[in-house]
């Protein structure tokens, strides 16, 4: 596989060359696999030096029982393509509108799109395992690329919301669910931790701002830290490249899009190999 950052002032064109560059056999990178990468890579590289949009959601919907839920989506989901991000984009801004924004910048989603995210079914037509909480909380095996999990509203909107010390972190419902899992969250959080012997990082949302009987999603961002600057004591500096910034759910689902997007490297090497001497 081969790995390549696309970065586009427009999100809906960096997620269309990152699509388009990943090809069949790729995939955008979720935000489990943003925060793996960062696990196996050296603190130099790129992936810990620059944020990232992942193909990540966070979808908040209503059961047929009543319940409001969150119902996380790693590796696609509702908003895993460009034109379903142009829809909302050209939408009439009058909050009434079914098919435009929330007054938070969240994107809305129809009524048939939420049902069916709980079932795992997603509009391209395929269908993904969705875990209740508890159940992944205690580990699934050989997790696929693209799965959802089912958070319970309540224990996502009083989960951390700012800064918060790295082992509470690694029992946040939030961070689990983001992260891929209560191994890979320790993982990560031992790493980022260990980078600037930082006692906290950030875990961001907007579950207590929202109205939860509104259909909505937003997409995950991964904070970076270009330049190699040092914030621990700078509060006021949140602008992705914070050190501790970490991950973001709270960003408006409208602006820039940078995307991690791999592919086979056979593919790419296709026309490369091709001789042109005549």
């Amino acid at each position: 596989m081969q790995a390549a950052i696309i970065f586009e002032t427009y999100l809906p064109k960096a997620l269309q060359r990152a699509l388009h560059f990943a090809g069949d056999d790729g995939f955008v990178a979720s935000m489990p696999q943003l925060l793996r990468a960062r696990v196996n890579a050296s603190y130099d590289d790129v992936v810990w030096n620059n944020w990232f949009n992942a193909n990540s959601e966070e979808n908040l919907v209503t059961t047929p029982q009543g319940n409001h839920v969150v119902v996380a989506i790693h590796g696609g989901g509702i908003y895993a393509t460009p034109a379903r991000f142009e829809k909302v984009y050209r939408a009439d801004v009058d909050r009434r509108n079914p098919a435009g924004l929330t007054g938070q910048f969240t994107g809305k989603i129809t009524a048939k799109e939420a049902s069916d995210v709980l079932e795992g079914r997603l509009p391209d037509g395929t269908e993904v395992p969705v875990y209740p909480f508890e159940e992944f909380r205690q580990g699934v095996a050989d997790l696929p690329m693209c799965y959802g999990v089912i958070l319970d509203f309540e224990l996502a909107k009083n989960a951390t919301n700012g800064f918060a010390n790295y082992e509470v972190l690694k029992e946040d419902p939030n961070m689990i669910v983001r992260a891929g899992g209560v191994d890979a969250a320790a993982a990560y959080l031992d790493k980022m931790r260990d980078r600037r012997r930082s006692k906290v990082m950030g875990s961001w949302h907007r579950h207590h701002q929202v109205l939860p009987n509104e259909p909505q999603t937003r997409k995950l961002v991964l904070a970076g830290n270009s330049g190699e600057a040092d914030t621990e004591d700078n509060e006021d500096h949140h602008y992705g490249y914070d050190a501790r910034y970490g991950i973001t759910g709270a960003a408006s689902i409208i602006g820039m899009g940078r995307y991690l997007s791999v592919a086979s490297r056979n593919r790419l090497q296709g026309a490369r190999g091709l001789d042109f001497k005549l």
